[in-house]
């Protein structure tokens, strides 16, 4: 820790207005530990962000991620700030790289917004053929589970843009969409109060790492790695790794809707649900397995990963086109 705060902390992440705001967190909190530190954020449009197609066209999975963590391995910045849902969970770290801490987790929830002057107020409300706006396979899914005659209608972007798509206000290839879904944590983090049908869990299922930022620095710069590790949340880091086990062991591509969702209850003990999706909703596997003796975190993810693949998981994962 010698290092610190007499080194600048060079820090990378993407150029979003979400990205950038959520670096600051980080940064705030990092100052709770270490008032006079020196930071330096160095953004990145990565490729993923340029691109407003399919991203499985462009490879799929690590997109918002690989720029940044090359820059990391090369020693252009000292850490990276990623959404661990944005992480892939079927690969290693790319060589070199850890994560040093996990910020704690805010509300993991979805919200289905919709257009200002719309008089909808829950997905239930919808007629059917209404355009649901969503880029995230595993939102499809779920909507056409509980909703299969409304249409999903991916939309990219940045939160502010696509708002803009909700309310006619920017161009959307002629559709006019009727909700769109959007995590609640991303609106609170850029201070959008905006009213909408919060999603429980039982309709909307979050992605793995939902939430969690992820602090990642080289693992040959302890400096570095004690310094992230101070504003590390020990409760977060359990359950985060039973998810990822449990996603590392299902191997899923790109276009794979997978949920799961760690959580603690009063007594230490973890809940751990996970679920696969066909692309419609209509074929999944589902499971919802405890940590009865308080023991490994992997070893629950790896349990769940497991009754999933008994009840057909795989089959539902090779089924659906890369």
């Amino acid at each position: 820790m010698a290092d610190f705060p007499e080194r600048t902390l060079r820090i990378g992440t993407r150029s979003s207005p979400l990205a950038l705001t959520q670096t600051d967190m980080v940064i705030a909190a990092l100052r709770q530990h270490e008032p006079e530190l020196q930071t330096e954020v160095v953004p990145v449009t990565t490729e993923a962000d340029k691109w407003q197609g399919d991203l499985a066209q462009l490879g799929g999975k690590g997109l918002y991620v690989r720029e940044i963590d090359t820059m990391l391995q090369r020693g252009d910045i000292d850490a990276a700030v990623h959404c661990v849902k944005d992480v892939p969970g079927d690969v290693p770290l790319p060589r070199g790289l850890i994560f040093a801490a996990y910020m704690e987790r805010p509300d993991v929830r979805d919200v289905l917004l919709f257009p200002e002057g719309s008089g909808y107020t829950s997905l239930a409300d919808l007629p059917p053929g209404a355009i649901i706006l969503s880029s995230a396979v595993r939102r499809k899914a779920q909507v056409l589970r509980a909703r299969p005659d409304l249409k999903v209608v991916r939309v990219r972007g940045a939160i502010g843009s696509r708002l803009e798509k909700l309310d006619g206000k920017r161009k959307l290839d002629g559709v006019k969409p009727d909700g769109m879904i959007l995590a609640v944590a991303g609106l609170a983090r850029l201070g959008i109060e905006r009213p909408g049908y919060v999603l429980s869990m039982d309709e909307m299922l979050p992605p793995v790492g939902a939430g969690v930022l992820g602090l990642e620095c080289r693992q040959d710069d302890p400096a570095v790695g004690a310094l992230l590790e101070k504003v590390n949340h020990p409760k977060t880091q359990r359950e985060v790794t039973a998810e990822r086990v449990m996603l590392h062991g299902l191997r899923g591509h790109c276009n794979s809707p997978i949920a799961g969702y760690c959580t603690t209850e009063g007594d230490g003990q973890l809940s751990l649900r996970g679920m696969v999706f066909d692309r419609e909703g209509s074929k999944f596997a589902n499971v919802m397995v405890w940590d009865e003796h308080q023991g490994d975190p992997a070893v629950l993810g790896a349990r769940a990963c497991a009754e999933l693949l008994r009840q057909g998981a795989r089959d539902i994962i090779e089924g659906i086109p890369h």
